[in-house]
């Protein structure tokens, strides 16, 4: 193993715990927040939960495919192998579904906000917009728990 490659893969695992803790920790903390219906902690958690997307999720969601690649690279690995295959299709689903979240946490914000500064009720768009936040939740979580089987495992399909 090269340092060059010993740093790609620090780099790559550190991003990648990154990008399912933070998602992890912010998804959880947002729901709890929700569940209480008191718009003053889901507008806080709200707006704590936009700021770590742009501070940390989205930093490690432009780190990952890059450091993969030089690992790739640098390990000698192709990239039409099945598994680098899945990771990647499993990837762009993560994305397809996140892009989105971000989206719905930036919009529940603002309309959190919004009724606390009105001093009225969350309106139905709200309510609207956690249960799609909560569904694109689950195919993006557990693609990224397959990613990580797929990239620990590197099975020949």
């Amino acid at each position: 193993m090269t340092g060059l490659y010993i740093l790609y893969k620090t780099i790559h695992i550190l991003s990648a715990t990154i990008l399912f803790g933070t998602g992890l920790g912010t998804a959880f903390h947002m729901w709890r927040a929700d569940r209480t219906g008191d718009l003053r902690v889901i507008a806080t958690a709200a707006r704590q939960t936009v700021l770590a997307d742009w501070l940390f999720t989205t930093p490690a969601v432009i780190i990952q495919p890059l450091t993969g690649i030089l690992l790739l690279f640098e390990a000698g690995y192709s990239l039409d192998e099945g598994w680098i295959i899945l990771s990647l299709v499993l990837y762009a689903l993560t994305g397809a579904c996140w892009l989105p979240v971000v989206w719905l946490q930036i919009r529940a914000r603002d309309l959190a906000l919004t009724a606390l500064r009105d001093g009225k009720g969350p309106p139905p768009l709200y309510r609207r917009y956690m249960r799609i936040w909560f569904a694109l939740g689950w195919p993006a979580f557990l693609s990224v728990i397959a990613i990580f089987t797929l990239m620990i495992m590197r099975p020949e399909f």
